[in-house]
C-alpha cells in the first residue's frame, strides 16, 4: 500500500486540530465546573446549632448566654409542647444573634401506622408543631416515618411509599403556608426499618415536589448507612434543609471518640452545595460540658476550614 504523504499530513493536521479544540473545550468545561464549585464553597457557612440539652445552664437565658460566647447561632428545641413555649423562646431570643434552627420531632403517633387513629394523631400533632415552628421562624420540623418497634406498621412496599408521599405532601403544604417546612430524617437500621439513606429521603422530596418538604442528613446515622458522607449530602442537593452531628462511635460530643470524629468529607460535600443552613448538635456528653462543648465546637470549625 502506497502512503499519500499529502493526505497523511492533511489528516494528521486535522486530527491535531480536533484534539486541540477538544482539549480547549475540556479545559473550559473543567474551569467552569471549578468556578461553580468555588462559588458554592464561598456561599457555604458553618452555622452551628445546639439542642436545648447541649449547653450547660439551668435556664434558657443561661444556655443562650453560653451559646453566644461560643458564637453558636442556632437553637433546636424539642417539638413536644412547643405551642405553649413560643412566647418564652421568643422572649429569651430578643436582642441575640441566635435563631431557632429546626424543631426536633415531638409529635405523637406515627405516619406509617396501619391504625388510622394513630396516623391522625401524628398528622394533628405535627400540624400543631408546624404552626408553632412558623411563629418562631424555624427552618422546619423534623419527622421520622416510623421507628423500629412501632406497631402496627405498614409493610415496606411501593404502595406504602406512595401513601407516605401523600401524607408528607399534605404536611408540606401546611408547613409552606406557615413559612416553614417538614424535614424527613433518615435513621440507621438499628432505629428504623424505613428511610435509612439521605438519597432515599431526597428522592421522596423530588417526587412530592413541594417546597414545604425537605430532608436532613445526620452524621451519626450516616456513619452506619452511607459509604460516603460527601456523596450522601450531594445526593440531597437543594433538598438538604438541616444537618445533625455527633461523635461517630458513641453518639456523644464530637471529639469524644478521638480520631474517629472526622467530618471533613461531609463538610466538603456541604461546601460543594453552598450549604448555609444549620449543623446542629444531637448528642450526649461523657465529660464536663464546660470543657467538652467548646472543644467540640473548635474541632468542627477546624475541620470545616480543612474541607
Amino acid at each position: 500500500m502506497t502512503l499519500d504523504r499529502r493526505n497523511f499530513l492533511k489528516t494528521s493536521l486535522s486530527g491535531a486540530a480536533l484534539l486541540s479544540v477538544g482539549a480547549t473545550g475540556m479545559t473550559a468545561c473543567s474551569s467552569k465546573a471549578t468556578a461553580t464549585e468555588d462559588k458554592a464553597a464561598t456561599k457555604a457557612v458553618l452555622n452551628l446549632s445546639f439542642q436545648e440539652s447541649t449547653p450547660p445552664g439551668e435556664t434558657l437565658n443561661e444556655k443562650f448566654d453560653y451559646m453566644e460566647k461560643l458564637g453558636i447561632t442556632g437553637f433546636e428545641p424539642w417539638g413536644g409542647g412547643l405551642g405553649g413555649r413560643v412566647n418564652e423562646i421568643k422572649e429569651a431570643l430578643k436582642g441575640r444573634n441566635i435563631k431557632v434552627s429546626a424543631i426536633c420531632a415531638g409529635f405523637k403517633g406515627f405516619i406509617l401506622s396501619t391504625d388510622e387513629a394513630i396516623r391522625k394523631e401524628c398528622m394533628d400533632t405535627m400540624k400543631e408543631i408546624i404552626a408553632a415552628a412558623g411563629e418562631l421562624g424555624s427552618v422546619g420540623v423534623i419527622i421520622v416515618p416510623a421507628f423500629n418497634g412501632q406497631v402496627p406498621a405498614m409493610s415496606h412496599t411501593m404502595e406504602t411509599r406512595n401513601f407516605l408521599c401523600e401524607q408528607f405532601n399534605e404536611m408540606g403544604t401546611f408547613a409552606a403556608q406557615h413559612g416553614t417546612t417538614v424535614i424527613l430524617e433518615p435513621l440507621n437500621r438499628k432505629e428504623a426499618f424505613y428511610l435509612r439513606q439521605v438519597a432515599d429521603a431526597a428522592s421522596i422530596c423530588r417526587d412530592i415536589n413541594n417546597p414545604g418538604v425537605r430532608c436532613l442528613g445526620d452524621f451519626w446515622h450516616m456513619t452506619w448507612e452511607e459509604t460516603s458522607d460527601m456523596g450522601a449530602f450531594i445526593s440531597a442537593g437543594d433538598y438538604l434543609q438541616h444537618v445533625h452531628i455527633a461523635s461517630r462511635k458513641t453518639r456523644n460530643m464530637p471529639s469524644e471518640d478521638g480520631d474517629a470524629d472526622n467530618y471533613i468529607d461531609g463538610f466538603k460535600g456541604l461546601k460543594m452545595l453552598g450549604y448555609d443552613k444549620y449543623v446542629s448538635f444531637e448528642c450526649g456528653c461523657i465529660g464536663n460540658r464546660n470543657i467538652i462543648v467548646p472543644q467540640a465546637v473548635q474541632l468542627l470549625r477546624d475541620q470545616w476550614e480543612k474541607a
